[in-house]
């Protein structure tokens, strides 16, 4: 890097919906005035800033750089911030010291610095307020060295290990915790993997052991994560960091506490309401592609099995993109103080909904389509065709309606659209469904999510490349007429007086300046979503656990690929948890329980004889519901109800049995990983060590202060004020005479004398 450059400020002087004359020369002033601001607001802060010319007319580049004694200044001022907060310090003032200051701490403290308001010490130039508008975006550029070395040290041997230390030192805490958490969880996946491989092929299907154990290890996972992160954040030095964070740019000081929790509470019944519409939407598809569309046979029937995949495409994807923005404005109306808070917030209600087009499918193939599924086909069979008589021929489709003891025909002057027989109701289920949609969630889109990260970025760039050669053919600075207005003439009068190293240097910063930024939303979603199901649903195909370690095997290295390939260079950030997703994982393990008891007991005992003593019990109750779905019959009703009770039962049984074991196994790992570990023992002692050192510096100034107040200055016989004082606490000899006269004795004697 010719020179260095801690952030970029990317700055819009104008705007595309700009088309008047006039409302161009306006734009032009206000951009020149706030670009002015802009410049004098850094370098009044002691940053050095210049502007370069960006990819387009009106875009330009601020390169800020902070000098080494301003960045030594911002590391004091945050060290005593944390000393005060409680957090862990290190010494200030060593040139050691100075110069062990990672790369993601000096971005960090500078990028702070830059977008923090005023009454945290900041310039507050936060990009899309109302003062800095035209600002889109502070970003941080890649260490090209240290990216290429670190993709090429992704060896075979050592795809499943993370060199943490390089990785914080690069990109920060919260990434780092992230890859933590995803070396973690794919080292951890090694045991439910190797469970699936042998009950796959050696085991029986819906194995309550298998169930069982993935239950404990989904519990035992995720409580030693709980302890595992905390070790790390004392490793990082970042227990407790949300004592220090400075607080949003838009949040409004003044709001009382009780305001913003009823504004939460306010926007549940919004989630709900979009939670069940999401429900109504995927249901409807659902159905229709299970039930629907292997009704149809009529012309093109063939081509109908793709209609629920467009129907998917074309509604769910829009319907998150509209919760995306109303979620986003609905976190920002809840006025949160800080970042932390409001990510928590707007993930938990993003994650909602997401889980749900996740796992639902699943939900209803498992306990809708394979238990009741002949009789739900049945039952559309009915609300389609309901009123049909045969005696007409000119319905207009020809049909077979079977009432079970005779079959009669409906004609039709194009041939058979439905299939209304009753009696292959049954032959139109699919019964290794489940199976298959595993396959499709664990395999499939895992596959095609690594092209989207990987292959899809490329071919986009190409594309976009491709489009503006052809746009932009003439020579450098032939001016391009648009809106009846021509362009100033770009990159025609710009010759870097540096050559063409400079050249190539800002050449590469307007190309990660086109690049979108990284979030670890996408890559914790997916992990946590992955998590899900392996704990909640593998019983139905033991192999998604092999499936999910080979696919993070991968994961590991694509994510650091992308990171530094495909996005821009992330902002560091101090950060102590993953947060939300934490949440989610102990929600996921909890329902482990729910679903891997129900799927035993409504799967298992009608293949195997040894799931349960009474299991001849269990096929007849569900011999009875299907009596009553095909029959009517009146037992078959009773025999739902109790089926309904007794999965209730279980479900309730195993929420309890989920507490319990959670109970055990937290206090567990608190005893083997955290108590009495070195991390916790280190930390200790260095609080001691903190401790000690400022109480006797406390202790010598005091003795100090006492000093001088007990003993008069040499030669001087004039306290304040001028005035002349007896006191006898100054006189050495009338203290002796007072702490040597006891009257306690003589007074005993006296009490004789008086007798």
């Amino acid at each position: 890097m010719p020179h260095h450059v801690d952030l970029v400020i990317t700055f819009r002087a104008t705007k595309k919906t700009s088309l008047s004359k006039q409302q161009i020369r306006e734009d032009s002033r206000k951009a020149e005035q706030q670009y002015t601001r802009l410049i004098g607001t850094l370098t009044t802060g002691g940053l050095r800033a210049v502007g370069r010319r960006g990819e387009s007319l009106g875009h330009l580049l601020i390169l800020v750089s902070c000098p080494s004694s301003h960045v030594d200044t911002l590391t004091e001022r945050e060290r005593q911030s944390d000393f005060l907060s409680g957090l862990p310090v290190k010494p200030v003032g060593s040139e050691a010291e100075r110069l062990s200051l990672s790369p993601a701490d000096r971005i960090r403290l500078v990028y702070d610095y830059v977008t923090s308001i005023p009454s945290d010490g900041g310039l507050g130039i936060v990009p899309g307020s109302s003062d800095w508008d035209l600002v889109e975006s502070v970003m941080a550029l890649h260490d090209r060295e240290f990216n290429d070395t670190w993709i090429r040290s992704w060896t075979p041997r050592q795809i499943a290990s993370v060199e943490l230390v390089k990785i914080r030192e690069q990109f920060g805490d919260s990434v780092a915790l992230y890859f933590a958490f995803l070396s973690s969880y794919t080292k951890a996946l090694v045991f439910p993997a190797i469970l699936g491989f042998i009950f796959y092929f050696f085991g029986t299907p819906y194995s309550p052991v298998y169930s069982s154990l993935v239950f404990i290890w989904s519990v035992v996972f995720v409580e030693w994560w709980r302890v595992r992160e905390r070790i790390l954040s004392i490793r990082f030095g970042t227990k407790g960091s949300f004592r220090v964070e400075k607080r949003r740019a838009n949040y409004k000081p003044g709001f009382s506490w009780w305001k913003r929790e009823l504004r939460i509470l306010a926007s549940i019944p919004v989630l709900l309401l979009f939670t069940g519409t999401l429900f109504v939407m995927l249901t409807g598809i659902f159905v229709f592609e299970a039930f629907v569309t292997q009704l149809y046979t009529g012309p093109g029937n063939q081509y109908i099995s793709f209609s629920p995949t467009i129907l998917f495409v074309a509604l769910i994807p829009q319907f998150l993109k509209l919760w995306q923005i109303l979620a986003i404005q609905l976190t920002t109306w809840e006025n949160h103080a800080h970042h932390s808070t409001y990510n928590r917030s707007l993930t938990l209600k993003t994650f909602a909904l997401s889980a749900l087009v996740a796992y639902l499918g699943l939900g209803l193939s498992a306990f809708v389509y394979v238990p009741f599924g002949e009789g739900v086909m049945q039952v559309m069979q009915t609300l389609l065709f309901k009123g049909t008589k045969a005696t007409d021929g000119s319905q207009g489709y020809n049909a077979t309606i079977s009432d079970g003891a005779s079959t009669k025909t409906v004609p039709g002057p194009s041939g058979g659209l439905w299939d209304i027989n009753k009696s292959n109701a049954k032959h139109k289920l699919n019964p290794g469904r489940l199976k298959d949609q595993m396959f499709a969630y664990t395999v499939t889109n895992q596959a095609i999510n690594t092209f989207v990260e990987i292959g899809l970025p490329f071919i986009l760039r190409a594309l976009t490349s491709f489009r503006n050669g052809r746009k932009s053919t003439s020579t450098p600075g032939t001016p391009i007429e648009k809106n009846g207005l021509k362009k100033r003439v770009v990159f025609e009068d710009e010759k870097e007086k540096g050559g063409l190293a400079e050249r190539e240097f800002l050449d590469a910063i307007r190309e990660e300046v086109a690049l979108p930024e990284y979030e670890t939303f996408q890559d914790y979603s997916e992990m946590v979503t992955q998590f899900g199901y392996v704990a909640v649903w593998s019983s139905i195909w033991p192999l998604a656990s092999v499936m999910a370690l080979l696919n993070n095997f991968l994961e590991l290295r694509s994510d650091a690929f992308k990171m530094t390939v495909h996005n821009r260079r992330p902002i560091p950030t101090r950060t102590d948890t993953i947060g939300p997703w934490l949440d989610a994982l102990t929600f996921l393990s909890w329902l482990s329980a729910l679903t891997n008891s129900a799927l035993v007991y409504l799967f298992c005992p009608r293949s195997q004889t040894h799931c349960s003593v009474t299991s001849s019990i269990h096929i007849s109750q569900l011999d009875k519901v299907h009596q009553h779905l095909f029959s009517g019959g009146d037992e078959g009703l009773a025999a739902t109800k109790e089926l309904l009770m007794t999965v209730l039962l279980i479900a309730f049984a195993a929420s309890h049995g989920y507490l319990f074991l959670r109970m055990v196994v937290r206090h567990l790992i608190e005893r083997v990983f955290w108590k009495g570990s070195k991390e916790v023992e280190e930390q200790e002692k260095v609080d001691r060590e903190i401790k000690s050192k400022f109480l006797r510096g406390y202790l010598v100034e005091d003795r100090r202060r006492s000093q001088s107040i007990i003993q008069p200055v040499e030669g001087s016989s004039v306290v304040a004020g001028g005035e002349h004082r007896a006191s006898n606490t100054a006189d050495p000899d009338v203290v002796s005479s007072f702490w040597d006269n006891d009257e306690g004795l003589e007074e005993i004697s006296r009490i004789s004398k008086e007798v």
